[in-house]
Order: structure tokens, then sequence, then C-alpha cells
């Protein structure tokens, strides 16, 4: 089942007096328990492509499909609902709260859902188990290294089980051990958990670890090789 479609997706935005293509007629499928990376240089309109993905952007013409729901005729409330049910995000810098604990933060974003304290604390605990960090459930941001900082921000994003994961350059700012670590996790819980997952990255070395890899130049995506230089 694919999770995640851009069907014949095209944006713009204003420039001077005309209009600059971020993307053009972008195509992709990521089926559920696969894990798919974009390449490119900057400017290339990866950011572009997981704004709309995440239904962050509405794209000028084309289709974006999340778990089988069509967003083209959704307000704004209800992409707000989707984002918030189907959809996780995990962002560059971990950007985490510096009064709460690794669990808290979590518990945030399920009671955001609805969801009670004790099923929140559960669930929080289970993924900070999945992503190695049990023991950490109670220390604080500062207490934590930058690999263990970004394996808080991945738990969180999965906390309300999304069909589709969004990930930014999450390695940006790790060595190449802490990233390949980050990475293996990543590629584990994709499968394990069903995620349709959408990885932004630079760092080419880290293309064997995905189920597919497409390079995107001036707004268009291309099939590339997993694992090429």
């Amino acid at each position: 089942m694919t999770s995640l479609l851009l069907d014949d997706v095209t944006l713009t935005y204003p420039d001077g007096d005309g209009r600059l293509t971020a993307l053009d007629r972008v195509g992709l499928h990521v089926p559920a328990g696969t894990l798919t990376a974009v390449v490119g240089p900057s400017g290339s309109g990866k950011s572009s492509l997981l704004a709309v993905a995440a239904t962050l952007v509405t794209p000028d013409g084309g289709r974006v499909v999340v778990d089988g729901t069509d967003t083209t005729a959704l307000s704004p409330a209800e992409k707000s609902a989707l984002r918030r049910d189907r959809v996780g995000i995990v962002f560059q810098q971990p950007n985490l709260l510096a009064s709460l604990t690794c669990a808290e933060q979590l518990q945030v974003m399920a009671h955001v859902s609805g969801r009670g304290h004790r099923q929140a604390r559960a669930k929080a605990l289970e993924l900070l188990a999945a992503v190695g960090l049990a023991a950490q459930a109670g220390r604080r941001p500062h207490q934590l290294s930058g690999g263990q900082r970004q394996r808080v921000n991945i738990a969180r994003a999965l906390m309300n089980d999304p069909a589709v994961l969004l990930v930014d350059e999450p390695t940006s700012a790790l060595d190449h051990e802490r990233g390949a670590a980050v990475l293996d996790l990543l590629a584990a819980l994709t499968r394990e958990r069903g995620t349709a997952t959408v990885l932004v990255t630079h760092d080419r070395a880290h293309l064997e670890r995905v189920d597919r890899a497409v390079t995107m130049t001036d707004g268009r995506l291309a099939e590339r090789a997993v694992g090429a230089a």
C-alpha cells in the first residue's frame, strides 16, 4: 500500500515580476514500510517537497495523497488534523524544550491529540525504549549528546503513530558514526512500524541504508541508484 503519493505536483513562488518554479511536475510514491532518500544541491526544491508532502504548503497543481486521503480539497483545519494524526516530521534541529524530560517531550505530542496522561506516558516510554533511550527517559536535553537528542526527536515524531514520516537532514550536526547510527535507527523503525518515510539528506554515504533514492535538480526528480556516489 502506498502511504504517500505526490502526483504531477507543481509549486511556484512569486519572484519579482514572475514566478519561480520550486517543484516541476513532481511524481513520488512511497509505500508503507519503505525509506526513500531525496538528495540534491541547496535550492533544488527538497525543502519545498517536504513542505508539500506535509500539507504545510498547497501546490499550484497536482495531488498529494496521505494514507489514502487526497488532501487537495481539505480545509486548513482538516489538513491540520491530518498532520497531527497521520504525519510525523523530524526537523533538522531537534528543538527540544529545555525544561522537559525526554518522556515529557513525547507526552506533549500525545496530549495535543487528546490522550490521557497514563496512556501517553506508557507510549512515550515504549518509544524511548525503541530508540535506545529507556534509561534516559527522565533526563533533560542538556544532559544528552547530540545523537541522543536526535533520537528523542525521532521518537517524538512517531508518538501519534504516523503513516508518513518526513525527515529533514537528521545527521547534519552529527559525526559520521553517530549519523550512521541515526540512519540505521530510521531504517529499522520504518520497517517495524510500517511508515512511509522520506529522508532529505546531503550525506550520500548513508544511501546504502535506504530502499530507494531520488535526486532533485531544479525542482525535478530523477531516479538514482542506491549507494551511487
